[in-house]
């Protein structure tokens, strides 16, 4: 007895831990520095902790109320119903929802290169095809209609990220309400703001008002710092929304999980601190980083450095965790997420060490 034929599917490489490296290395992890994966650097939420320890008593009850509780805010939050939230298990777990709620066998989806590898892989899980739109350094990245409508053939889903990872960039609401006014009434644009609280910019949320074609997906992961509590949402059509309960797992997220995002909304002071730190951080790798940037609407930015294989493993040895984008296919750069302001200082100090002749 084997599993299914899995070749087709894509591994999902995270960034490196700082364990994982100390123990490869033998440096001490309290001297070590990640800037891998997009995490707050300010930790989770106080408040947000604050709720974990007074929920892990109720550990043993189901979600029913508390998953209802955080639904309810969040659409208060953003103007919509109840039943257009869908929460889930991490922002992954949304788009296995939409995935379901979307895919016969063999309906294909398109995807950007570089990008989100699980977009592709949700789809393959639910036996979807995979094309892709370039999104392009020769063009410096740019997310425009034209990057995703020139490689548009029927899809049945299409993914925008926005802002971008590895990139940093982002689409504006004129170009996604383009995209999906000139895809097939059959398609669902699905909009991915993990990095939106980072944007000086509108959410695409505000197009459902008329479109029965978009889904946003929105996660607690980055600016509420709960990326290990793993809790996500999607916002949906109204037209969409008694398909939750026929594609989701039972308890989507948990009652911990459930409490902590209900305080974490609450906190704007933590959220605003790591906005504000993130933007700051952008700004100083732009100004001393002694490599090309591009902008970047998130709390990373995408930096060319040579080879980044060379680069990320000598600045381990330093003490600084970063992405090397070969992942991406983008052997040439490394993505640094935004620190603290010492941490950013750090490791734009130790790779300038490292890139100097």
């Amino acid at each position: 007895m084997e599993p299914r034929d899995l070749s087709s599917h894509t591994v999902y490489q995270a960034g490196r831990g700082i364990e994982e490296v100390a123990r490869e290395l033998g440096l001490n992890p309290d001297d070590l520095v990640k800037l891998a994966s997009n995490e707050n650097p300010f930790g989770p939420s106080p408040a947000a902790v604050e709720a974990i320890e007074d929920a892990a008593g109720s550990a043993n009850s189901y979600p029913k109320a508390s998953h209802a509780d955080l639904t309810e805010k969040l659409a208060d939050e953003w103007g919509v119903e109840s039943a257009q939230v869908w929460l889930g298990n991490g922002g992954d777990g949304v788009l296995d929802y939409l995935a379901r709620a979307t895919l016969e066998p063999g309906d294909t989806v398109l995807v950007p290169e570089p990008g989100f590898a699980y977009y592709g892989m949700s789809a393959r899980f639910h036996h979807g095809e995979v094309e892709q739109y370039r999104v392009s350094k020769m063009e410096d990245f740019a997310l425009t209609a034209e990057t995703v409508l020139d490689d548009y053939d029927g899809e049945r889903i299409v993914y925008l990220t926005s802002p971008h990872n590895p990139t940093g960039k982002r689409f504006d609401l004129d170009a996604i309400k383009e995209i999906a006014d000139e895809t097939g009434d059959h398609t669902l644009v699905v909009v991915d703001e993990a990095y939106g609280e980072f944007a000086d910019a509108p959410s695409a949320v505000e197009l459902l008002e008329d479109r029965d074609d978009i889904a946003v997906l929105r996660t607690f992961s980055k600016v509420y710092g709960l990326a290990g509590v793993r809790l996500g949402y999607g916002i949906v059509p109204e037209e969409w929304a008694d398909a939750y309960a026929r594609v989701n797992t039972p308890f989507a997220a948990s009652e911990i999980a459930c409490r902590a995002g209900l305080s974490a909304l609450d906190d704007d002071d933590h959220a605003e601190k790591t906005v504000e730190t993130a933007e700051w951080a952008r700004e100083y790798m732009y100004e001393h980083l002694d490599a090309p940037t591009w902008e970047s609407h998130g709390n990373f930015v995408l930096a060319e450095v040579g080879d980044a294989e060379t680069v990320a493993d000598e600045l381990q040895r330093r003490g600084v965790i970063v992405r090397d984008c070969s992942s991406f296919g983008l052997p040439e750069c490394v993505r640094i997420t935004c620190g603290t302001k010492d941490e950013t200082r750090r490791a734009v100090s130790e790779l300038n060490e490292v890139l100097s002749p």
